[in-house]
């Protein structure tokens, strides 16, 4: 028999958030969160992605143990403003048994009934910073910090389900040899004369903190014209400043700036902490964060997390002064490969500019859908 537990207490968000350390136990691709950081993200009190969204966590249980957990996420701002009236699911983890994810998926969509959607849509997170999509390709591949990694029965169970394929997600890699530095440099030096533009590097993170708030400004700006795209709320941006800002490298973040210094273009990479947080086994006490500071300074990749030109200048080969200081940042440390997060499939721009690097796509991924 399964029965369903909804999980509110703090004793049961942990039981929640590690699930997936039973499941995914030994497997050499999975990337586990930090613990206490996964639980704080569902923690209303702490995330300001609540003021506009509500989240119920739910488990299913099976002879006494979890075999299975989910999200439901309703995000207002989505369908209020959007008109989108979509019901998320995330954080979507099962055995591979069929009546443990039918449970779980009829859940959500009761409770999108009972907020009066049309249709359900997951794994997705609470907003475009958050993780996405079942992996379909590539399962033999280490994950990262930023993606979820699942079995490969997890896409059969949604064919079963009912589900079709709403957006599909593909995962890039290049290495830093095929990068022509030299080209670069002569696009870059045309693109600075003809529109007037400057870089801005840093090498201290309290230089960089100033222009944070803009650089989220821009990405919500670059990214509005994508399906599914909810802006980042004010509060949201001081919440990702201190979250994440100050744990990157500041030498990773790369700035464009127009002739009166407004911010037109940004990039941000960071090291890849995958073998770390294995090795941290989901904790920073009493040797996670050594593992994490270790990465933070010697990992030979790199994941590209986010990049962003305001659409007025987009077409006009800005990108190539963030690719020519990232490039030079990255020689200087020793870097070897560049990992781009996942991108949606029918996204042509940001593959035009991507084709001179020579890159392998070795992971595929995809969220669902199903009418409600």
């Amino acid at each position: 028999m399964i029965t369903l537990q909804e999980m509110t207490s703090k004793k049961e968000m942990r039981a929640f958030v590690k699930f997936p350390f039973k499941l995914y136990k030994d497997n050499p691709y999975w990337v586990p969160p930090i613990i206490n950081d996964e639980i704080d993200s569902f923690d209303k009190s702490k995330n300001p992605v609540f003021e506009h969204a509500e989240a119920r966590f739910f488990v299913a249980i099976k002879n006494n143990e979890i075999v299975g957990r989910i999200a439901a996420i309703v995000n207002y701002t989505e369908i209020n403003t959007q008109k989108l009236k979509k019901m998320r699911f995330g954080w979507f983890d099962f055995i591979d048994d069929i009546e443990v994810s039918k449970m779980l998926l009829s859940k959500v969509e009761e409770i999108g009934v009972q907020n009066k959607l049309e249709f359900m849509e997951g794994p997705v997170g609470f907003s475009n910073l958050d993780k996405v999509g079942v992996l379909t390709e590539g399962f033999n591949h280490i994950g990262t910090m930023i993606t979820w990694y699942n079995h490969p029965y997890y896409k059969d169970h949604f064919k079963k389900l009912g589900f079709q394929i709403e957006k599909e997600y593909l995962e890039n890699k290049f290495a830093f040899k095929n990068v022509d530095r030299a080209q670069l440099e002569r696009v870059s030096k045309i693109i600075k004369k003809r529109y007037q533009l400057k870089s801005l590097n840093f090498t201290k993170t309290k230089d960089l903190l100033p222009y944070v708030g803009k650089m989220f400004d821009l990405f919500n700006e670059s990214y509005a014209s994508l399906p599914s795209f909810v802006p980042i709320s004010a509060i949201e941006k001081e919440y990702f400043k201190k979250k994440f800002i100050s744990f990157i490298n500041p030498e990773y973040i790369k700035f464009v700036l127009d002739r009166n210094d407004n911010l037109i273009a940004f990039s941000i990479i960071m090291p890849s902490f995958s073998k770390a947080l294995q090795k941290a086994k989901g904790k920073l006490l009493p040797f996670g964060l050594f593992h994490l500071l270790k990465a933070k300074k010697n990992s030979k990749d790199v994941i590209l997390y986010l990049i962003g030109v305001h659409p007025k200048h987009q077409g006009k080969g800005i990108h190539a002064l963030l690719f020519l200081d990232t490039q030079i940042s990255c020689e200087q440390k020793g870097i070897e490969n560049c990992i781009r997060t996942p991108e949606l499939a029918s996204n042509e721009a940001i593959a035009a500019i991507w084709k001179d690097f020579d890159p392998v796509t070795f992971k595929k991924r995809c969220t669902y859908k199903k009418n409600i």
